[in-house]
């Protein structure tokens, strides 16, 4: 399962190496900021709501980042993000092995009309999701988002915006968040996809919880038939720890409950609801 994932992660590497080819044409300066974000996420087999059978599936994501200025200026931000779902089926609906989904993004921040202390984020994110590393030109999607930033002083800041998915079945989602840092030890991140609470014990080890959300939707083969979409959701709540190896890697493990899951085909019969379950997650990150 992991085997195939790893072995066309080289694709990935690839893109990246380009990418920095690329940045360092524009930049008079190396890299700021390279890192390499990584985590599996383990959700045991439940049973399916109002029919026999059990889905199980395996979560696991790598995204690698590069920060840069362009034209020793503008401040950009260059990601690949590769994620991979392995789904385990032996309900009576007919699913997918795995979906897969291959993203780039590109996003800045800029000074917005003049306004003090306020900027505005923008991103885009060409995207291909399919069930399989061969993509055809209909799994490619163009996600974007645009929110504006303020910081009134230096423990606040207030994010307001949207995102929009273009050929997804809801097209149109809200930015709206906020981030506190009273102190040193403390920190609370409440925005969107990753809200987290965590407190730095030491300079080694901080304690966190955190939640969160999946969505996306994927064309697969179903039946025979192509291009079929199939949407993946969930919601998840979970507290764990952070370890602090060097300065360069980071390490976390965190458990908790996952709930409202579902997969569903969009423009076909067959929708599985998945029992509210546990999950497991470890993760790394690497920064150079």
């Amino acid at each position: 399962m992991l085997r195939g994932y790893l072995r066309k992660m080289r694709l990935s590497k690839l893109i990246a190496l380009a990418a920095i080819l690329f940045s360092s044409s524009l930049s008079d300066t190396s890299a700021e900021n390279q890192t390499m974000d990584s985590y599996f996420r383990h959700m045991s087999s439940r049973g399916v709501e109002a029919m026999s059978g059990k889905v199980g599936i395996m979560e696991a994501d790598a995204e690698y980042s590069y920060e840069f200025k362009a034209f020793s200026k503008l401040p950009v931000k260059f990601s690949l993000d590769n994620k991979y779902i392995s789904i385990e089926n032996s309900s009576g609906v007919e699913l997918p092995a795995h979906l897969v989904g291959l993203s780039t993004d590109v996003e800045t921040t800029l000074p917005f009309l003049g306004l003090d202390k306020t900027y505005l984020h923008l991103g885009v994110s060409p995207s291909f999701y399919g069930e399989d590393w061969d993509f055809v030109s209909s799994n490619f999607r163009i996600p974007c988002r645009s929110f504006l930033v303020y910081l009134p002083d230096e423990k606040w800041t207030f994010l307001a915006g949207v995102a929009v998915y273009p050929d997804f079945e809801r097209q149109v989602f809200p930015i709206l968040g906020f981030i506190y840092k009273p102190n040193e030890r403390w920190a609370f991140n409440i925005v969107p996809k990753r809200p987290s609470i965590s407190y730095a014990f030491n300079d080694k080890v901080t304690l966190f919880t955190e939640g969160g959300s999946s969505f996306g939707e994927y064309e697969v083969t179903k039946d025979n038939v192509k291009n079929v979409v199939i949407a993946y959701k969930e919601l998840h709540l979970a507290a764990g720890i952070k370890y602090k190896v060097n300065s360069f890697i980071q390490s976390s493990l965190c458990a908790g409950a996952i709930f409202n899951r579902s997969l569903k085909y969009r423009d076909s019969l067959g929708k599985v609801n998945i029992i509210d379950g546990a999950y497991t997650e470890i993760r790394f990150i690497i920064k150079i």
